[in-house]
This record gives structure tokens, sequence and C-alpha cells, in this order.
């Protein structure tokens, strides 16, 4: 037993279906714990991430189908230990060409939902007295980004309610804390990737030299789900080879 065994906890891991979710969940699993996998279009049987897992279908861009989702796991016989909010989606367009409906879905998918589930899973944590919950944040959560103004707003709002159900929760035994993802090689950011002038202007700016893999989520979210970090609460810890600090 160390402080980073999870050997016995359940983990509800959005957005776990590719990339970064993906990742989080195996590397929980690897660290003892049980998976339940949400996403929109996640295999209903068959993993490969090591663990007792269990796979849920569900659209975070459908206020209603939170909502039962939250329900569900709440209601359930045996509690979830670990929440991990990572689904999140991503529309480019100029401030002045960004559409309402645009705006509205990354808001409602990377915001509201979030919140939505959380409320409902955290409130069973919180009458436990146990519970972790994390949020996926991003460099958007400190900077403006260019194109992309709801994804901006959406991840300062991730930040700021970390903190808020940190001062709610904390003194119910729940910690909650988010992760910054930096420049990560997944589907979202193929279109930096593909256009050789952001991406060589990315590199020039991360001072690892490289951009991430998903699996450098794995220390970070591991950390955060476990007992080693019991007396942290509220914090977004950047992962993002050197970025921030350039």
């Amino acid at each position: 037993m160390t402080p980073f065994d999870l050997t016995g906890k359940l983990a509800v891991v959005t957005g776990a279906r590719r990339g970064i979710g993906r990742a989080m969940a195996r590397a929980l699993a690897a660290a003892g714990a049980d998976i339940i996998g949400v996403s929109a279009s996640l295999e209903e049987s068959g993993s490969d991430v090591g663990r007792t897992f269990e796979a849920i279908r569900a659209d975070f861009a459908d206020p209603d189908a939170v909502r039962a989702l939250g329900a569900d796991l709440a209601g359930r016989e045996r509690p979830v230990d670990l929440l991990v909010n990572n689904a999140g989606t991503i529309r480019r367009a100029p401030a002045a060409r960004h559409s309402d409906a645009d705006w509205e879905l990354v808001l409602q998918v990377n915001l509201n939902a979030q919140f939505t589930l959380t409320r409902a899973v955290g409130t069973t944590m919180v009458a436990r007295g146990h519970g972790k919950g994390i949020f996926t944040a991003s460099l958007l959560s400190h900077q403006g980004g260019i194109t992309v103004p709801g994804h901006t707003a959406a991840e300062h709002g991730i930040t700021g309610l970390t903190k808020g159900l940190a001062n709610a929760w904390a003194p119910h035994g729940v910690n909650v804390n988010a992760i910054a993802p930096g420049y990560i090689a997944t589907d979202n950011t193929r279109a930096l990737r593909e256009d050789p002038a952001r991406n060589n202007a990315i590199l020039d700016r991360i001072p690892a030299g490289r951009w991430g893999d998903p699996d450098d989520l794995a220390g970070a979210t591991v950390f955060l789900a476990s007992d080693a970090a019991a007396y942290i609460h509220g914090t977004t810890l950047p992962v993002d080879g050197g970025w921030l600090g350039r």
C-alpha cells in the first residue's frame, strides 16, 4: 500500500473514449481503481483499461442526458469515489464570427454539464465525508487564446468552479482540483499541428520542446485522486511542458 494506491476506489471518467480521458482512465486503473467511462460514443462493452470497466453513453450537449447521468451515478449502491470531469469540445472561429450556436454548445459541454454532474455526484461525497473531484481545465483557463472565445470563457469558468466547490466541500472531506493540460497531441489540436506556422510557434514557446502526449497527464491524475493529495484543495495544476512559465 502506498499513498497513490487506488485499490477499491470507483472512478468515473467522462470523455473517456480517446485522448486525455482515455489516458486518465488507464492511469487510474493501473493504480487500482475500477472505472466507469462516459462518452457520447463509447463502446458499451470491452475495454483495455485493465480493471473492472463499465461504459455509459451520454451526450454532454444534452442537459437532460447529463441530469439523468448524475441521478444514475448518485443513486447507485456502490458510491463514486473519484469523479474526473474531462468531457469537452471546441469550436474555432474569429470572435466576430463566433456563432451563438457554437458559444452555447461549448459552454454547455465544457462548463454547464461539468457543474450539473459534479453537483449530483459531489452531494453524495459530501454526505459520506470523502471523495475527490478533478476537472480538466486548460491553458486557456489562464490565457485568452486565438479564435476560441467560447472555449476560453468555459475554461476560465472551470478554474472558478474548482475554487468555489473546494471552498464549499473541503470542510466535508471532499477534494476538488483541476488539471490544466498544455498543448497535447489529440484530435482537438490536430488543426494546430497541421498548420506549420502555428505548430512551430507553439513548439518555440514550450520549454520541453515537444507536444505533450495524453499519457503525460497520468501522474497528475493519479496524484490528485490519491491520499497523497489529501490537503490540496481548489488548485489548478498545469501539465504543460513549462508553457506557463515561459
